[in-house]
């Protein structure tokens, strides 16, 4: 989650509407590619626990331009070169500091319809920011070793980043996003964001509606998994994060929060302030979604 002027605005955009169970109609499962499968706690904790390894031996945090930030891109994409992925390294400067956001292929599916799933890596300075954002980091990171795992062949071209300096204004994300040509823009279908993904006392998930951009597939997907496990939903708005340096460019966005914790950018956001079972479920909504959008390209 971005810095503390920015939380007023998600606060009011979940206070601002009404809780609902979304009643989206269930998809008909398409049978191009193999049923998403599940991830189970020991397959997306392991990624948090190695993230506070890294605070704890960098002064307590994995803020930009330390090396506690450093050492944490370089855990993912170690991960990701193992698994197959093409990685690379996009480089920012802020504040005096370099620093670097993660992008990576994974090869396959059409050039032409990109699906882009990410998610913050930097915590604040004053704590190792383990639910927000190692939640939503160690969720996109096990979704994109499912992809691996299971060969996944889709029709659309997969596409995962690790953003850094989201804390002090997005910086990260606003770098690759005004790097990229018109084309390479409008080859983005949908970018889906994830930040603080394991709240502890979660009772609803908080799923993004990007009105302006009319973008609906999704939005629709995400609310229908949940609504198929009797799960409730809030719509927000889009803002607050990585996926407003997205529509600052026009490109539709989706994604969800499990809300504000108890600790944001403070010490006390380390794994102690992650429920697994919510990171689990954060987990598997986003590998289900991912499936079913891979499965299929828009029709123009």
């Amino acid at each position: 989650m971005t810095s503390r002027r920015s939380l007023p605005r998600l606060a009011a955009a979940v206070l601002g509407v009404s809780l609902t169970l979304s009643a989206v109609p269930a998809a008909t499962a398409d049978t191009r590619i193999p049923a998403a499968p599940t991830v189970s706690e020991q397959q997306v904790m392991p990624h948090l626990r190695a993230l506070q390894r890294i605070a704890d031996r960098n002064g307590g945090n994995r803020a930009h331009g330390t090396k506690g930030y450093a050492e944490s891109v370089a855990y993912v994409k170690r991960a990701l070169d193992r698994a197959g992925f093409r990685t690379k390294l996009v480089p920012f400067t802020h504040d005096g500091a370099t620093g670097n956001s993660l992008i990576a292929d994974w090869p396959g599916g059409d050039p032409d319809h990109v699906l882009m799933t990410g998610a913050h890596l930097d915590s604040v300075k004053e704590g190792p920011g383990i639910n927000d954002n190692g939640s939503g980091s160690a969720a996109v990171l096990a979704t994109a070793l499912q992809v691996a795992k299971t060969g996944l062949k889709p029709e659309r071209h997969l596409r995962f980043a690790w953003w850094g300096a989201e804390e002090p204004g997005l910086i990260g994300s606003a770098q690759y996003v005004r790097k990229l040509s018109a084309a390479e823009r409008r080859r983005i279908d949908v970018y889906l964001n994830f930040d603080q993904a394991g709240s502890r006392n979660t009772r609803q998930w908080l799923v993004i509606h990007d009105d302006e951009h009319g973008e609906t597939e999704a939005q629709q997907a995400f609310e229908a998994w949940f609504a198929e496990r009797s799960i409730p939903t809030f719509d927000i708005g889009v803002g607050g994060s990585d996926h407003e340096s997205f529509g600052n460019a026009g490109i539709p966005s989706s994604g969800f929060s499990t809300g504000i914790s108890d600790c944001i950018h403070e010490a006390c956001d380390d794994l102690s302030n992650v429920d697994p079972k919510t990171e689990r479920t954060s987990t598997d909504a986003i590998v289900g979604v991912l499936w079913k959008l891979a499965a299929t390209t828009p029709r123009h």
